[in-house]
């Protein structure tokens, strides 16, 4: 599990792989995502920068708005939750990014989101 706090928003981060749905040549991975306000403002998820990083090295940055469909707005104590996921063509790799947050006033911020390792027991020794 990895957590970051940003601007008094807390970003936690837990994933899994998903050995059921393994294919010759790709891994699929789940990961549980919550996000917590611990500030005294509310704060908007306006969008997400996902940087993918696969066994080899390689960077994939996936960007757009909200988290699956949604862009939530978190008064201060309240959390956020939702799992994605995401396919790697090794079974080793791991994710980092941040969500564009918006105030009430009009400010905006990037909250950082930690980097977590994605990896297929298989490939752990």
């Amino acid at each position: 599990m990895a957590s970051a706090v940003t601007s008094g928003i807390r970003v936690t981060v837990e994933a899994h792989h998903l050995s059921e749905r393994r294919e010759p040549g790709r891994w699929l991975f789940a990961y549980q995502v919550r996000i917590v306000n611990e500030g005294p403002a509310p704060a908007q998820l306006l969008s997400r920068h996902w940087i993918i990083t696969d066994g080899l090295g390689r960077e994939e940055h996936v960007q757009g708005p909200g988290v699956v469909g949604q862009q939530p707005v978190l008064a201060p104590g309240a959390a956020h939750e939702y799992t994605s996921f995401c396919p790697l063509s090794s079974p080793l790799g791991s994710m980092r990014g941040s969500y564009q947050m918006a105030r009430s006033d009009g400010t905006t911020f990037e909250a950082a989101i930690p980097e977590f390792a994605l990896a297929a027991p298989e490939s752990l020794n």
